[in-house]
């Protein structure tokens, strides 16, 4: 180990050990220990269970809901911080309160800037993540971001389908961007469903722009909550003449009565990453893990190699 490249390790948030054992093991070094002390209130204080003086840290943890994943990644951070560790990574495959980038209505906070001042007050110096909710997110930071795209995984998946007539779908306006990115790669058509919503998670009216008729739909977007805007895109679709209907989401939140949506749905198959756990099986859901993509880009981001390679799209 030279001085100018600290040896690197891998230490996980409790609700994320099944996705980092993944990561460490694709890496190449062995999970880190950490244990968790929790008082009869609730309260949780993480404690290294190793040396991590002058080490690279890399503390993998989505921050789903509840709020515990991200307190708990807060905590780690502190302590990996004044345990003087020498690069503190925060690896954060689903990042949480993404939604809340902007101010869509008077006297609403700015959730993802305040999660983006709380990393870094805590003492991360470098975010790496997937599939933000939206791409400006980078910029809440001062800190170098790691932006992964879960296309690296996904569009060799889609290739081995060999699907002819494909085309790629966005199930609304604002994920038409990345329909266009998958349609380029793909030399495929794209269309785009336009909807109005009553409140959140709660769709008024959907449209179709384009044609679907004899046609492979792949959907594509960076997360499945409740699945009623897929489920519906994917009735729609089949409605209009669709050979067929898949999803890709590389976020499965899967919320509330997505499951029973997402299995009486005309969906063929929903692909989703490792990114968030499931809550239970589905004959319909298909995981692709976002261990290998993470685990390859930490050892770059490590021997200070560039990143641009893992871009597909």
């Amino acid at each position: 180990m030279s001085h100018l490249e600290p040896e690197a390790k891998i230490f996980a948030c409790s609700q994320s050990v099944y996705l980092a054992e993944k990561i460490a093991k694709d890496y190449g070094i062995p999970l880190g220990k950490v244990t968790m002390s929790t008082y009869s209130d609730g309260e949780f204080q993480p404690s290294y269970e190793e040396s991590i003086r002058g080490l690279r840290v890399f503390i993998v943890c989505s921050t789903f809901p509840s709020a515990d994943n991200l307190m708990e990644l807060l905590l780690m951070i502190d302590a990996a911080k004044r345990a003087s560790a020498r690069h503190i990574t925060a690896v954060m495959p689903y990042f949480g309160w993404a939604r809340q980038d902007r101010k869509d209505k008077p006297r609403v906070p700015i959730g993802a800037k305040l999660v983006a001042n709380l990393l870094t007050a805590a003492g991360a110096t470098r975010i790496m993540t997937m599939d933000l909710h939206a791409d400006q997110i980078q910029g809440f930071f001062e800190k170098p971001v790691d932006h992964l795209f879960a296309s690296t995984i996904f569009l060799p998946y889609v290739e081995s389908l060999n699907l002819e007539n494909l085309t790629i779908a966005s199930p609304d306006m604002g994920g038409s961007k990345r329909a266009y990115a998958y349609s380029k790669f793909l030399a495929s058509d794209v269309v785009i469903c336009y909807k109005q919503r009553k409140a959140a998670n709660v769709i008024d009216t959907m449209e179709l722009i384009g044609e679907v008729k004899g046609r492979n739909v792949i959907l594509v977007d960076d997360m499945i909550d409740t699945g009623g805007t897929l489920a519906k895109a994917a009735d729609l679709m089949i409605e209009k003449g669709a050979l067929s209907v898949r999803a890709i989401c590389t976020h499965a939140i899967l919320s509330g009565g997505a499951y029973e949506k997402i299995e009486n749905s005309k969906l063929t198959e929903l692909i989703v990453t490792d990114s968030i756990p499931l809550k239970r099986e589905s004959k319909k859901i298909k995981v692709v893990s976002c261990a290998p993509l993470f685990a390859e880009v930490m050892q770059m981001v490590h021997h200070n190699n560039s990143i641009s390679g893992k871009f597909i799209m």
